[in-house]
């Protein structure tokens, strides 16, 4: 695989945006979120950091990390303002995003992080592990796509932001009608999944025959 790495050396005392997921695979939604986020916050840098072993999902559907960290590379190359982390996939053991964020910090602590998210990640936000650590420890981003949640993601706001002391920034984003499963479920029908995703990404998973045998 390329070395596409984080590349941070330089990056002290700068905004760094993390995008995490199982990326499986990575589809133009992530992509036009993390541009819209890097835009809008204006953010010297975003970090796609793809799961190792999620605690919260089936690991017989996520396909071997360095296939995904692969379509990753391949997705951003041309953006001089993203990069991939190894991050999660090299850890042992589950992926916890608070000792992702915990380790970030470590390293680079001169840093300001905001991690980008989805309205339902919002949602769920407290049952992860160590949820007051998250909040506390960088800005939230969070995408409302103007499909009538948006009061209720508002409100959830600013009870965490009360409760926690959370930073927490609502990005309005477009809806983009793709999902990583859709894509999966298009191949296994053997259905058109162009112009969902990279043409370097279908070209990767067509070349190596992804996802058409899995579970």
């Amino acid at each position: 695989m390329q070395a596409y790495v984080m590349g941070m050396e330089e990056n002290m005392g700068k905004k760094i945006g993390i995008m995490g997921g199982t990326f499986n695979p990575i589809h133009n939604g992530h992509l036009m979120l993390a541009e819209a986020a890097r835009e809008t916050f204006e953010l010297d840098q975003v970090l796609f950091i793809p799961s190792g072993i999620s605690y919260m999902k089936n690991v017989a559907d996520i396909l071997d990390g360095r296939h995904r960290a692969e379509m990753i590379a391949l997705a951003i190359k041309e953006n001089p303002y993203f990069a991939l982390s190894m991050i999660e996939i090299d850890r042992e053991g589950p992926t916890y995003t608070f000792e992702t964020l915990q380790e970030l910090k470590k390293d680079y602590p001169k840093d300001q992080f905001y991690f980008i998210m989805g309205a339902d990640s919002l949602l769920t936000l407290e049952t992860w592990k160590k949820p007051e650590f998250i909040m506390q420890n960088c800005t939230l981003v969070v995408a409302v796509r103007g499909t009538g949640t948006e009061e209720k993601i508002e409100k959830l706001a600013a009870n965490l932001i009360y409760e926690y002391q959370a930073d927490i920034k609502i990005l309005p984003a477009r809806f983009i009608d793709i999902s990583s499963s859709e894509i999966r479920t298009r191949i296994k029908e053997k259905q058109s999944i162009r112009y969902m995703l990279p043409e370097s990404v279908l070209s990767y998973i067509e070349e190596n025959k992804l996802y058409s045998i899995m579970s």
